[in-house]
């Protein structure tokens, strides 16, 4: 059997969301974002950090399982001639009883009509219901090209905003929150906004300037409402220690992006700095 997404991050098939998390960013944090690895990574999170995504794989690998034990059995007695020998005659050649005749109801007209059995309507009526059932969850369950569009458009979203969002000028503080407002969801704006007000106090004091560089980016979990995007960002950093040659720090920020009125916004963000 190929190896799983579990196989690929070195965990468990019961492991929990934060340990594939855990072993997703193990894997993923030296690498480079060309490198082939980084996607295959980035495919098996985005498949187990799934809840519905995941158990669908689960259900496809234990049914591949069962198939594979199947075939194992069915090639145990591929020998007819054998099976044929260890079975009693009876088994053999049981008898054949003859067809049932039909129900039919004369019509006085010389033909007969056939009777359909109550059974075999209230099963074509339980069947009609179950087709109408399932045609209700088609429709509203997003298809796959609904997820893949929106999930394109919310990690595009969150690649406009993680300049604005990572960037600050200590001489224009003012300047730089206005500009990453319209990237935030009210509810992350009052968070940032106590994040930035840290900033305020000390950025004057040292005069710092962080000017930040998108470099690329990869889907953790996608959706059609919400979207975590891994991101790699570098941070040149000058003040008054550093006025003319910045320091780099390289992050790794994962994104969470939300839908709202139709417009993809960062609700949430997880750093990890390495300078």
């Amino acid at each position: 059997m190929n190896a799983s997404w579990y196989d690929v991050l070195d965990v468990a098939s019961t492991a929990s969301a934060d340990e594939i998390r855990v072993a997703w960013r193990k894997a993923v944090a030296d690498l480079d974002p060309t490198d082939r690895r980084f996607r295959v990574y980035n495919q098996a999170a985005e498949v187990l950090l799934d809840p519905d995504r995941r158990a669908a794989y689960d259900a496809d690998v234990a049914a591949a399982r069962s198939d594979a034990r199947s075939d194992v059995r069915s090639d145990a007695r591929s020998d007819p001639e054998t099976e044929a020998k260890d079975r009693p005659l009876a088994i053999l050649e049981p008898p054949r009883p003859s067809a049932p005749q039909e129900p039919r109801v004369d019509t006085g007209e010389g033909r007969s009509l056939r009777l359909v059995p109550g059974w075999l309507l209230t099963a074509l009526a339980g069947l009609v219901a179950a087709a109408l059932v399932v045609a209700g969850v088609l429709v509203s369950k997003p298809s796959d090209a609904t997820v893949e569009d929106d999930t394109q458009a919310a990690q595009t979203a969150a690649e406009h905003a993680i300049v604005p969002l990572l960037s600050y000028d200590a001489h224009h503080l003012g300047r730089s929150a206005a500009a990453a407002h319209p990237y935030l969801t009210s509810s992350y704006r009052q968070q940032y906004d106590k994040l930035f007000a840290v900033i305020r106090q000390n950025a004057p004091r040292t005069g710092t300037v962080v000017q930040a560089r998108y470099l690329a980016s990869g889907i953790v979990r996608s959706g059609t409402d919400r979207v975590d995007v891994l991101m790699f960002v570098d941070q040149a950093t000058r003040n008054k220690q550093h006025p003319k040659t910045p320091v780099d720090y390289k992050n790794q920020v994962t994104v969470t992006m939300a839908k709202v009125g139709g417009e993809w916004l960062v609700d949430n963000l997880d750093t990890n700095i390495r300078s």
